[in-house]
């Protein structure tokens, strides 16, 4: 895969040489490109953009500039070109999933009072946004995607198995996890762990996503693959939450 960002602040991407993304790299499972919009600036001042039509506060990126920007990758056919916005389609992990199967992708980052309308219209692909709520730039939301696309890249993470047992890869929260010492501050660790019966751990962690993601994200679980012997903990789950109310009401 190969990624490109359009920006105006490429210093803000040394991000990309670090962790997973610098491994990624050196495995060649990725490749990326760093592009300043304001290359395509044809004034001593290097003028990206200018005040918005019928007034207002801000200034307003301006369309040529963005045109002559993506022009100047001499993008291959079928090249996404992501518009990092809070208007735009919320990402989550399948959303990751979806864009880890494209070969080249491209970030454009807004920046001060947004674009031209004519770039939304006209030469993007997708809107995206990590969120309902503003930041200063699109900068941060195209790594905030990039990381979570580059580590679903076959090779990109150590071991193979490690992104598909994140949160929200199978539709559930992550189980816990732990580590040594086996006993910290008091705290010792569930007895299963330390069983050596890869059988019953594998069916511990399963009870355990599925009890997080109840508790913490109930939103998950109508979208979720679920078997019938998580359907039937669930349902416990929920029949342990009805007895806990109705004992705190008698109460």
């Amino acid at each position: 895969m190969h990624i490109d960002f359009l920006t105006l602040f490429p210093d803000m991407f040394g991000y990309l040489d670090m962790s997973i993304l610098k491994r990624a790299q050196a495995a060649e499972v990725v490749t990326f490109g760093v592009h300043d919009m304001r290359d395509q600036a044809t004034n001593k001042h290097r003028t990206v953009d200018d005040r918005p039509f019928g007034g207002g506060v801000g200034m307003v990126l301006k369309p040529d500039i963005v045109y002559q920007a993506i022009q100047a990758l001499g993008l291959p056919a079928g090249a996404r070109i992501l518009l990092t916005t809070p208007q735009g389609r919320t990402f989550d992990q399948e959303m990751a999933k979806e864009l880890s199967g494209e070969s080249h992708l491209v970030f454009l980052c807004g920046h001060y009072e947004g674009l031209d309308e004519r770039v939304h219209e006209h030469m993007v692909t997708d809107e995206v946004s990590i969120g309902d709520y503003v930041l200063t730039g699109g900068e941060l939301p195209a790594l905030v995607m990039t990381d979570a696309i580059v580590r679903l890249l076959p090779g990109a993470v150590g071991k193979l198995a490690s992104p598909h047992e994140d949160s929200f890869y199978h539709g559930l929260l992550d189980y816990p996890h732990y580590t040594r010492p086996a006993e910290f501050m008091g705290h010792g660790v569930p007895e299963i762990l330390l069983s050596g019966n890869h059988a019953e751990i594998a069916k511990w962690r399963r009870r355990e996503a599925l009890k997080r993601t109840y508790l913490r994200r109930p939103d998950l679980l109508p979208t979720a693959p679920l078997s019938k012997t998580d359907l039937a903990y669930l349902a416990e789950l929920e029949s342990q939450s009805r007895g806990g109310a109705d004992e705190g009401e008698q109460g």
